[in-house]
């Protein structure tokens, strides 16, 4: 099957969105199972149990502010 142009541009739009719904699952369906995830929260790591309790793990080094496009070269 191939897609048009036009098709290819709708489908690589609602990327995000897809992305957004994926991680979401993923983490419901790991607390779910009994296991904890980690998460980014105000600038800090956190566990997260099923439980709802939360374990501060560390501090995280501030984000890279990036545009569109920029390529960044990993040392």
């Amino acid at each position: 099957m191939t897609l048009s142009e036009e098709a290819m541009c709708f489908l690589e739009e609602h990327i995000p969105e897809l992305a957004d719904v994926a991680f979401k699952q993923a983490y419901w369906a790991a607390l779910a199972s009994g296991s904890s995830v980690l998460i980014s929260e105000n600038g800090n790591l956190v566990e997260v149990f099923p439980d709802g309790k939360q374990s501060f793990i560390k501090r995280l080094p501030p984000s890279t502010p990036v545009t569109r496009g920029q390529r960044l070269e990993i040392q």
